[in-house]
Parts: C-alpha cells; sequence; structure tokens
C-alpha cells in the first residue's frame, strides 16, 4: 500500500479519510479544523488508538473505489477462501427542509457479498490530539466516547458488547453505524443509515450533473470539482487548503503544516477552476465569508489565511502526543503563516471577487458596496506593491520584493479599473488604470536594474521560481512576449525533475527541497500552452495524472525519484490545477464528438 492511498468523504462541514483496508484514520470532529479524534494517519506507523476498522479474518485482497460521481466510498475486502464484505462510508449530504443538510456525522454500512466472514469491529477514538483516553459509556444501542471538551457516539445495530470487547463474529446480514454528536437517535438505524446514504448519493450525482466539464478527462475533472467541494465549510463560506495537517512535503524534512485553514490565495484558485466547471455557489458564500472578515478589520492588511470560523485560533502549537506521519513529527496545530505579510491576497481578493460584478447567473451581483470593500484592499495594493513579503512559498526566514507579489497588486488594481468602469465611476476608473500602469512600469523598471532579461523570483534576485509561470494567467503579460519565453526557458533548464516542475531549488528555511509541489507542474502545463507547445504540454500533463492515488485524488507534492505522494491531503491547489489544465487541453465536445462520428463512418 502506498503511504497515501486513502479516499475521502465528507460533506461540507466534517471530512474523513479512509485506508484501502476500510479503516478510518482521519475524522476531525465536529468540524473540518476541530481535534482528529480518528488520528491514526499522524500518529506514527502503527499507532493502537485513533481509528475505526473492520479487521476480516484470513484478509488477502482489499480494493476501494467512490461511488460514481459522488463522495461516497466503497471498500471490498475478501478473505484467503473467497468469503467478502463491502463497507459503504458516507457523510450525509442533501438537501432538506429548504436547506443543506450536513449534519457532523459519518455513516458506515458493512454488509456480506460472498459467503459468512468473520470479522472483528473496532472504534477506538482519542481526543485532544492523543492527550486524552476517552470514557466508554455503554447503552442498549450506542457507545458514547466522553472526553473534557470532546463526545462521540456511535450508534448502531449490531450488538454493542462485540463492539466493547472487540469480539470476533460472523456477518451474516448487513449492519449499521451513525458515528458523530453525542444524542441519541430514536429511528430504526438500518432504515436512518440506508436513507442517508441514499439521499447523499443522489444529492451529489445531481450536482455532478450540473458540472461543465470538458469533452476529455470528464471523470478526473469531476472527482477533482468533488473534491474542492469537500475543502469547502459551508457553514462560513471558508474554503480549506486541505483536509489534514503535517503530512511532511518530504521524508523527515519537518516541512510540517497545518492546511485547515483558509488561504486567500489558495481559495482563489479554487474558485476559479470551480466557476470554470460552472459550480459558481461556492463563490458566493466564500465572498460573503471574506467581506465579513474585512469589513471585521476595516483599518488592517487582509492576513495571508484565516481560520474557517471567525475567531477561532491561529496559533502555532505543536501536539507532542502524537507521533507523526509514518513518525515523521512534529505535528503542527495552527500555523505561523498567519502573521506573515504576503501581498499577492490583495489580487487573491479582487480577482475572486470579480466575476460577482460580471456573471449574470449570480443571485447577487456585485455593486457599490463590494466595490468600496474592494477598493480599500486596492488602495494598499498599490502602496505596497513593491515592498518586501514572504511571498507566495510563506519563507519563514526572509523577506523580498516577490515578482509574484507584485504582479498580483497589479491585476488588483486592474481589475478594480475594469469594475470601476463597469459600475459607470469612469474618473476612478482611469485612476485604478493610471496605478495600475504604475505598478507595471516599476516591476519592469526593477527587472531591468537588475539586468534580467527573464522574471526572477523576486525583483531584485536571482532566484528561479515556479510562481512567474502564473504572470501570463493574470494577464500581466503575454505568453509570446521574448521575456516570458526566457523565463519558461530558465524554469525548464533548472527546475525540472523527470518531468515534474519544482517550486525552486534553492535551500529555504529547511534546507533544499526535494519533492516537487504538483500544482507547479500544472502551471506549467498551462505555460507550455499558451506559449504555443501544446504536444509537450500534453506529455507533462498526462505524466502528473498518472500520479493520482487510486481513488482519483492527489496531495501537495510528489517525490520525482519515486513518485511518492507527500505532503497534506487531498490538496485544493493539486485539484485545482488538474481543473484548468484539462480544460485547456481538452478537446470541444464538437471535435469530441466529429472524432467519434468520424470512426463510425
Amino acid at each position: 500500500m502506498k503511504k497515501l492511498d486513502l479516499i475521502v468523504i465528507g460533506n461540507g462541514h466534517i471530512a474523513a479519510c479512509i485506508d484501502k483496508g476500510g479503516r478510518h484514520v482521519w475524522y476531525c470532529h465536529p468540524r473540518l479544523d476541530a481535534d482528529p479524534v480518528f488520528n491514526h494517519l499522524i500518529n506514527g506507523e502503527n499507532p493502537e488508538r485513533g481509528f475505526m476498522d473492520v479487521q476480516l479474518a484470513d484478509l488477502a485482497h482489499t480494493s476501494q473505489h467512490y461511488v460514481r460521481n459522488t463522495a461516497v466510498a466503497e471498500t471490498i475486502l475478501t478473505d484467503k477462501n473467497g468469503n467478502g464484505l463491502r463497507i459503504i462510508d458516507a457523510a450525509p449530504y442533501f438537501r432538506q427542509f429548504g436547506r443543506i443538510f450536513h449534519p457532523s456525522t459519518i455513516i458506515r454500512k458493512i454488509e456480506p457479498v460472498a459467503g459468512q466472514c468473520r470479522i472483528r469491529v473496532r472504534i477506538r477514538p482519542s481526543f485532544a490530539y492523543n492527550a486524552e483516553t476517552p470514557r466508554q459509556i455503554v447503552g442498549s444501542n450506542h457507545i458514547s466516547y466522553q472526553g473534557k471538551d470532546t463526545a462521540l457516539r456511535v450508534t448502531t445495530d449490531m450488538p454493542v458488547s462485540f463492539i466493547e470487547a472487540e469480539s470476533e463474529f460472523t456477518l451474516d446480514k448487513p449492519i449499521y453505524f451513525i458515528i458523530g454528536e453525542d444524542s441519541g437517535i430514536s429511528e430504526h438505524i438500518a432504515s436512518l443509515a440506508t436513507e442517508f446514504i441514499e439521499r447523499t448519493t443522489a444529492h451529489w450525482q445531481s450536482w455532478a450533473l450540473r458540472l461543465g466539464v470538458p469533452f476529455d478527462w470528464q471523470e478526473e475533472c469531476i472527482r477533482a470539482a468533488i473534491t474542492l467541494k469537500l475543502c469547502h465549510f459551508e457553514d462560513s463560506g471558508a474554503i480549506v487548503a486541505a483536509l489534514t495537517t503535517s503530512i511532511p512535503e518530504s521524508a523527515h524534512s519537518g516541512r510540517n503544516w497545518d492546511y485547515r485553514f483558509c488561504w486567500l490565495r489558495d481559495s482563489y484558485f479554487t474558485l476559479h477552476a470551480l466557476n470554470r466547471l460552472g459550480a459558481i455557489g461556492t463563490m458566493e458564500d466564500y465572498i460573503g465569508y471574506i467581506v465579513n472578515i474585512i469589513n471585521g478589520n476595516p483599518d488592517l492588511a487582509p492576513q495571508p489565511l484565516y481560520p474557517i470560523v471567525p475567531g477561532a485560533p491561529t496559533k502555532e502549537q505543536i501536539a507532542e502526543n502524537l507521533a507523526g506521519f509514518l513518525g515523521m513529527g512534529p505535528v503542527r496545530v495552527g500555523n505561523a503563516a498567519v502573521i506573515q505579510r504576503q501581498n499577492d491576497v490583495y489580487g487573491s481578493v479582487v480577482l475572486a471577487a470579480a466575476q460577482m460584478f460580471w456573471d449574470c447567473r449570480l443571485k447577487t451581483q456585485g455593486g457599490e458596496f463590494l466595490y468600496e470593500v474592494l477598493a480599500r484592499l486596492g488602495r494598499r495594493a498599490y502602496d505596497e506593491a513593491l515592498t518586501p513579503d514572504a511571498g507566495i512559498w510563506e519563507y519563514r526566514g526572509r523577506a523580498k520584493v516577490h515578482t509574484f507579489s507584485a504582479a498580483m497588486c497589479w491585476t488588483a488594481v486592474r481589475q478594480l479599473g475594469l469594475i470601476a468602469a463597469k459600475l459607470g465611476k469612469n474618473a476612478e476608473a482611469a485612476d485604478w488604470k493610471s496605478k495600475a500602469a504604475d505598478i507595471k512600469l516599476r516591476i519592469y523598471q526593477r527587472l531591468a536594474d537588475n539586468g534580467k532579461d527573464w522574471f526572477p523570483g523576486s525583483l531584485d534576485g536571482n532566484e528561479i521560481d515556479a510562481s512567474v509561470l502564473l504572470l501570463p494567467e493574470i494577464g500581466f503579460i503575454k505568453a509570446s512576449d521574448p521575456l516570458f519565453l526566457k523565463t519558461l526557458e530558465m524554469v525548464e533548464q533548472n527546475l525540472l525533475r523527470e518531468g515534474l516542475v519544482m517550486r525552486y531549488v534553492d535551500a529555504d528555511d529547511f534546507g533544499a527541497p526535494d519533492t516537487a509541489f504538483l500544482v507547479c507542474s500544472f502551471w506549467y502545463v498551462d505555460a507550455l500552452i499558451a506559449a504555443g507547445q501544446r504536444d509537450k504540454a500534453m506529455e507533462i500533463f498526462r505524466r502528473v495524472l498518472s500520479y493520482r492515488n487510486h481513488a482519483g485524488l492527489l496531495s501537495e507534492d510528489v517525490d520525482p525519484k519515486d513518485g511518492s505522494l507527500w505532503g497534506n491531503f487531498p490538496q485544493a491547489y493539486s485539484q485545482v490545477g488538474l481543473i484548468l489544465s484539462a480544460l485547456k487541453l481538452s478537446q470541444s465536445w464538437e471535435q469530441g464528438l466529429w472524432q467519434f462520428d468520424k470512426a463510425e463512418d
């Protein structure tokens, strides 16, 4: 089994990671950023607790997949005699009483599919980041796990004493589990669980049906879109960068971060990908979330990241009682990048909100109020465009005038000019246009002063940095411009490893990186397409797709030497890159259908 051969379920409120053997190894309760009551994933090689699983006697084979176009997982276990069982896992997610029903709940069904299996059900949560062993309280059809600040209840129609004692028994009929809040369930357990699974399946398939997918790579894009939706905390509108914390970017690197926060940059790219597929509802929720944050701190520059619930803690701490992924600690809770200055956030917020002024499908259109909120950010962007920051890669030990940050300030100001013109504010539009031209002029002047005929990572430096591949994407420069073509050449000569693109290769606070940040390879694909090198782009794209795990998911990084996945999982950025590159490379529907028609002739 590969290190991150995991499948993910969720409902916009909670999410869980399940390994190929059907073991729940990650589940934060009662929301995405909460205490992981199942923390097996980041607690060493073979922890004694922090999981829920099914042990099949004489296990010989496992297989796992999603129910088509859903976030419902099926795991098949087969023993050496051919006896088999199916596990269905889902997080309830459907419309009820005119609103979305998405409780902090997991549904599990275990059913025999061949012969009679001997199984053992083990449920061993741990609380307070593994510092606390919960007290068990056994009821007639449930077990409550009680801690100081956390409580979890498992309601089931199998003998509760078998769970308490972890007894082996014969599975001769389906059994059901409802795991979540510590409150009673009066309904028939099997009927309720079955209803939740069926309605959740139907809701996801209905959601996927409305996606505007490309002709090619439809399944890949649908899976990526569903995964992005799992990263959307619907209660507040926030979008997390990933569902986990502290899976290292590479082995024993110490590059272990908590990604269960809303990065303004990552959120923009996530919205951009979902919007391109027609899933625009997430954008409206997110804009409400970000406007609330900005209005709550009108005199402060935006932070790079925010908690999914405003006011929740972000301070970085070490969870001493968790050994880390494969024993590779530390496990971090919170993220110190919250106090950094990252100037690209101005462009990220303005670009995310800009569609509100142009898309007639939206229930709420952008107007005066939203423009004034964004204009406050635009004025800051102009003032801070060429000031040092930590950059897109969140360097902890240095500050420079990063090229991408400066260009994103330019795009914030430029977009505001377009929005002002849309609203009939012609004088303001002209002022924004003048400010944008001034930023661009100063960027080019700094580049010339540095003697560069290509874009380095910082305007006064020499770093080769993959983030500059995005400059055509944000409209800063044409991909056919000799300055960008030379930049593309520099990236190819210095950052390519086995067909994958590194973020950078210079040593940072933790030494020289040795894994490729996956979204950078997708940026490279997009840059190649824009520069007219489609065949090369197709080759790289297919290579990156090959690194998806058995469930079609990507983490943050991949080791170019052996193809192993590393970093927090699943990584929103990586799914975003897949979608955007697929949309650019795909045939049109007319072209694709014509090819099939031609083949028939």
